[in-house]
This record gives structure tokens, sequence and C-alpha cells, in this order.
């Protein structure tokens, strides 16, 4: 593998000359501009950089990113074991265990070689094929964190003492699609979102400013709302990521049972996917962490290195398996079309 420089690439931000990396969230509270990637099975990797410019993301190079070939993306969950372990949700929710959960799958394919292995190669081509609001790049590779994502869903950001949350819950093609089950859900998020803040916020300051608004992104809409709320004195980010980690909208209410269900249905780790990727500015105060949903991860710990890429739905009494499934795929479709280069825009591929 050719020696790639460690960067991060935040909207029209690019940090470089990386100073340090921790795994300890204490550090977010020091000082510097530090990118930040954590596993939804808890792995925490920070990283301050020296230097933070304006950038814009470049146009795509010809040749710069050789993606899978679309045959070759396999999924953890094929869709029969998918639908079956929607209708096993369904009967914890019968017996009063859980009220939702989501069930996701890992997408993996074989890179074509090192050469090309470039993630910061792939958030170009994201950025054309599916730009999204929370788009970004970790590339990390003697850390093991090499992470292009294209997120629609706001974590956490920080203002001072005002942190905010942007759980997303109910997709489909056109509003239309979207069911009481999807308002539902939402409404059922909120309430894991609010209570995850009020045990780091000040009693009375957690608010609800936003309920199921309709947001478009490339090819779906969502339904998203805002939870709001002023930390408490003593409160930072160790307090903060642990009262409101793993995200609530990528797991479920309750949210220990729903770990436990995640825990016996799914066969893959999900890694960054479903975790936190983002931003933190510790001396203007200030952050930015996305689920890190609409994912790409590069994986160098076997022989040859894979592309990963994670999807899934929440899943509540009202779920049919097969819609479910469909949810996953059309989640999955356009950007692994871009990751593969068969991307249609505009009339030319993405590549």
């Amino acid at each position: 593998m050719r020696h790639l420089t460690p960067l991060a690439r935040f909207g029209d931000l690019v940090a470089s000359g990386l100073l340090d990396v921790t795994s300890d969230p204490s550090a977010l509270e020091s000082s510097g501009f530090w990118a930040v990637c954590a596993d939804f099975e808890g792995r925490l990797v920070c990283a301050r950089f020296a230097t933070v410019r304006p950038e814009e993301v470049p146009l795509p190079v010809p040749g710069a990113w050789r993606g899978p070939a679309p045959e070759d993306w396999t999924s953890s969950l094929g869709k029969r074991a998918y639908m079956a372990g929607v209708r096993r949700i369904r009967e914890h929710i019968a017996t009063g265990e859980v009220y939702q959960a989501n069930l996701c799958r890992v997408m993996s394919a074989p890179l074509p070689g090192d050469r090309a292995a470039d993630v910061d190669a792939l958030t170009a081509l994201l950025a054309r094929g599916n730009p999204a609001p929370y788009a970004g790049t970790i590339r990390l590779p003697r850390h093991g964190v090499e992470i292009a994502t294209a997120s629609p869903e706001l974590f956490l950001s920080r203002d001072g003492r005002t942190v905010e949350s942007g759980p997303i819950k109910g997709t489909g093609r056109t509003e239309a699609d979207l069911l009481e089950k999807d308002h539902a859900e939402n409404v059922m998020i909120v309430d894991l979102v609010r209570n995850d803040l009020g045990r780091v916020c000040a009693p009375g300051s957690v608010s609800v400013p936003g309920l199921c608004a309709v947001e478009k992104h490339p090819g779906l809409v969502h339904l998203v709302s805002t939870v709001r709320g002023r930390l408490a004195e003593g409160a930072g980010w160790p307090e903060l990521l642990t009262a409101a980690f793993p995200p609530g909208s990528v797991t479920g209410a309750p949210k220990s049972s729903a770990l436990r269900i995640i825990e016996a249905l799914e066969t893959a780790p999900r890694g960054p996917y479903c975790g936190a990727v983002g931003w933190v500015d510790a001396d203007r105060g200030t952050a930015e962490l996305a689920v890190g949903i609409r994912t790409f991860w590069i994986d160098r710990t076997g022989p040859g290195p894979l592309l990963r890429f994670g999807t899934g739905a929440g899943i509540t009494w009202g779920s049919d398996p097969a819609r479910e499934w469909a949810e996953t795929e059309l989640k999955a479709s356009r950007l692994l079309a871009v990751a593969s280069g068969t991307h249609q825009e505009a009339g030319r591929t993405a590549s």
C-alpha cells in the first residue's frame, strides 16, 4: 500500500498535520481540532490535527478510486435471514422485551488492490453522487481508521454548553411512502434521545424544537426530529458520550434490550457503521458528530483490503419483513453504485 498521509475532511474543512491520537474522550475538552471516530462496539479514536483550512471537496480524478465490482458485494445477512430476524424482533415486541430494534447487515467487497484504496478519493465521488449534510473523511491508516461517510444524520452537535441531536426514523422513496408506523417510530426514538440527554443536561433544559420534519436526500426522504439541551455543570465529553452512545436511532427502545437483541441476531460487527464520525473544536467549544450511517470503511485486517458498508432498518410491531428488507436495499443501492463506479449522474458514471 502506498503511503497515505493522515487527513480529515468535513464539509469544506480539511485537517492535516497529525499531532496525536488517543482513546480518552476527556482529551476533547483540552485544546485543538480533533477528528473523532467511535465504532458501534465502543472503540474510540480521537486524532488531533495541527492545521485546519477551508477547502472544497475536489472533483473526482479519473482512476483515483477503483471500487469493487458490483457483483462482488456480499451481505452478512441474506434476505431470508434478515426477514427471519425481523420476525424474531416482532416476537420480542410481543412479549414486551422491546418496543423497537434496529436490525442491520454489513456489506463487504474486495478492493481491486491497495493502489487506489484511498477513502478521500471515494469522498470526491460521494460528494457528486450522494451529497450529504454530514459528509466526512477520516484517514488514519496506521490506526486502522479509513472512513468515508455520506451521513444525513446528526448524532451530537455542541456549541458551548448547548448540545443537540437530530435522530432520523422513517425512510421512503417519497413522502407518500411514509407510514403511520414511521411517525410512531420517530416519536419513540425522540423519547429515548430525550432521556439520554436528560442524564447529563440541566433539569428542565431538554426540549424538542422539531418533530418529524420531512427531509429530502438523494433518492429518498427521511423523518427527522431535533432534541436540544444544556449540559449540566461538570458534564463534558466523557459524560455526554457515556449517556448518549451508541445513538438511539440505530439501536432501539429500550436501548439496553435492543442491544441484547442486536447482538443475538446480527452476525458481523458494525464497526464505524452506526457509531459516530465527526469533529470537535476544543478551542471554540464546538463540535459536530454524525451517526455513522451511509458510511464506507476499509478493512485491512485480512489478506486483502475489503470495503465495507452497513445498512439497516428499524423494526416495530408494524413492520413487514419484506418491506424492511426493501428499505435496507433502498438505503444501500445508490451508495454501492457510487463506490463501484456504476452510479449514473447526469448521463455519466460516478467514476
